[in-house]
């Protein structure tokens, strides 16, 4: 039975699979694989190279370095063993389409896919946890966002959870005690957001017209007022929260300066 050499500067796993595909088209116990994964360096290729004999085994490889590739191809070359390049010609002509070079990172096919997941995970934890579902929950969040209606909790926690943060939100209620557990949540994960009174109302004013329909004293100035003197109230007696406010800012603006003090209250 002879050898096939999968090597790869990453986890091998495509040239692995690429290899097990191709054996299954001549049975089973044909051949034996041997894994070679985060070859970074010509010593460990010579080396590789070495333990195949001619005519006894052969390299398929999958390396974004051009200057290792070379190495295997000239080293395998020397030693008179087969060497099949999977990913060179792909690069190659990629390279040629583009105009341009390719990053010759190994693993960054992984470590994108990784981080999409993770995207995705985010904004899924996101939507479990909008306007104040899964309270019980609410320690598994790396952000909790507080403060009364049309303060932008939703459309922050979404933002931040497209970039990967795991993000909860919570609203404060006039005249509603706020969850307990928010008392028991470490207080540098919790972001207070609150606003000018005059711009509140006029936000829910452009709410109202917007959908229409009877909304109570929701957008009346005085309402308002007491709404945000009530989540005020809760936010001084939690010392540790961070205040934001979100008055006349853009989304994108408001999430840098949330991040912004997260960063230096985890440094506190």
């Amino acid at each position: 039975m002879f050898q096939i050499l999968v090597v790869s500067d990453g986890t091998g796993g495509t040239a692995d699979r690429a290899v097990q595909a191709a054996l299954t088209q001549f049975g089973a116990d044909r051949a034996q694989i041997r894994l070679h994964a985060n070859v970074r360096t010509r010593e460990e290729i010579r080396n590789i190279i070495d333990e195949a004999s001619p005519g006894d085994g052969f390299v398929v490889y999958t390396i974004v370095s051009s200057e290792l590739r070379t190495t295997i191809g000239e080293y395998s070359r020397v030693h008179g063993v087969v060497a099949l390049d999977l990913l060179g010609p792909l690069l190659t002509e990629l390279a040629h389409r583009f105009a341009d070079s390719p990053s010759e990172r190994p693993g960054l096919f992984r470590e994108l896919n990784r981080e999409y997941f993770q995207r995705i995970e985010a904004m899924e934890f996101a939507f479990r946890h909008d306007d104040g579902q899964r309270t019980q929950e609410l320690d598994l969040a790396e952000i909790i966002f507080v403060g009364v209606s049309r303060t932008f909790k939703t459309p922050l926690s979404i933002y931040l959870a497209f970039k990967g943060w795991l993000v909860a939100n919570v609203p404060i209620v006039l005249d509603i005690p706020a969850p307990a557990v928010l008392s028991d949540i470490e207080p540098g994960k919790v972001v207070a957001l609150t606003t000018d009174s005059s711009h509140l109302a006029y936000l829910r004013r452009a709410r109202q017209d917007l959908f229409g329909g009877a909304t109570g004293r929701y957008a009346e100035a005085s309402h308002v007022h007491r709404e945000l003197k009530y989540a005020q109230d809760l936010f001084d007696r939690h010392p540790g929260w961070s205040v934001v406010s979100v008055t006349n800012k853009p989304i994108e603006e408001i999430a840098t300066e949330v991040l912004d003090v997260m960063k230096r209250s985890a440094a506190r």
